[in-house]
């Protein structure tokens, strides 16, 4: 199956997700910087919200950059990382509203957690359409920095209740980690144009 309708759907869910989102910041009434301060935590949270859909829409498309064709488990895959995409707009804005409340961020956490084991399963669905010596399986690897984000996450979520900044932090560093692209994919694409 030819991949252009997956990319396609795909980029308009992020864009949608990300809207979803901007819908929940609420302008303030007033016109000094202290009217700002009632929105501030929602709008952190959607910043952090925004970057991490960045980074899943930035390496998705490398990923799919990588692969040649698509399976019916691909594409059921993809759905399944988007489904939990699409939880993150309701999260945000819970833990925005609420000022970053133990429940809200570890639900939060919860909702990184399952999306990046979404986009796991989707990688590995990719890998085995393409075969274990696909230039996406080369790219890829072992993924030990999808399993330290996966391990941070599954720290993060039971400190929410006692450390609840702790937590935040950790979700904080998950971003940075994945802030610069993953170039892993991009060497393997390019090697492989050169041949």
């Amino acid at each position: 199956m030819n991949k252009t309708r997956l990319e396609a759907f795909s980029d308009g869910v992020l864009a949608i997700i990300i809207t979803v989102m901007l819908l929940e910041l609420h302008v303030p009434r007033g016109a000094d910087l202290v009217a700002l301060e009632p929105v501030l935590p929602m709008f952190l949270c959607y910043v952090l919200s925004f970057i991490f859909i960045g980074i899943y829409w930035n390496n998705h498309h490398h990923m799919l950059h990588a692969a040649r064709r698509v399976t019916g488990g691909v594409l059921w895959a993809n759905l399944h990382l988007l489904f939990w995409l699409s939880l993150l707009p309701f999260v945000t804005g819970w833990m925005g509203v609420n000022e970053f409340s133990s429940t809200p961020t570890a639900l939060y956490g919860v909702v990184l957690l399952m999306s990046g084991t979404a986009y796991a399963i989707l990688c590995r669905a990719l890998i085995a359409a393409e075969g274990s010596g696909s230039a996406l399986a080369r790219a890829v690897g072992k993924d030990y920095k999808a399993k330290l984000s996966l391990a941070i996450y599954c720290i993060a979520i039971p400190l929410a209740f006692y450390l609840r900044w702790a937590a935040q932090l950790l979700y904080v560093l998950v971003a940075l980690m994945w802030l610069v692209p993953d170039r892993r994919i991009e060497k393997v694409v390019t090697e492989n144009a050169g041949e």
